[in-house]
């Protein structure tokens, strides 16, 4: 858990890039999802490392995020009083 209280989660795909690069490092080639849908066996991948999967990403780039959106509003918002 962080300071908020909140287990941290992680956008999948960045972990399962991060695992499949160090097995294609090592001369492995992994696959995932036998060609289909990779969505189901990432998640128990990353279940199995024991991190919560979560489709919103973590959550300290999500509040980045809504933190420049929030700049970007208040410019234009500036700019339409003019």
């Amino acid at each position: 858990m962080d300071d908020a209280g909140q287990a941290e989660t992680y956008n999948p795909w960045t972990i399962v890039n991060l695992v499949f690069g160090h097995l294609a490092e090592q001369g492995l080639h992994p696959v995932l999802g036998d060609g289909g849908d990779p969505g189901v066996p990432a998640r128990a991948l990353l279940t199995a490392l024991g991190i919560q999967p979560s489709a919103e990403g973590n959550r300290a780039v999500r509040q980045q995020v809504h933190e420049r959106l929030a700049e970007i509003r208040t410019a234009f918002d500036d700019d339409d009083d003019d």
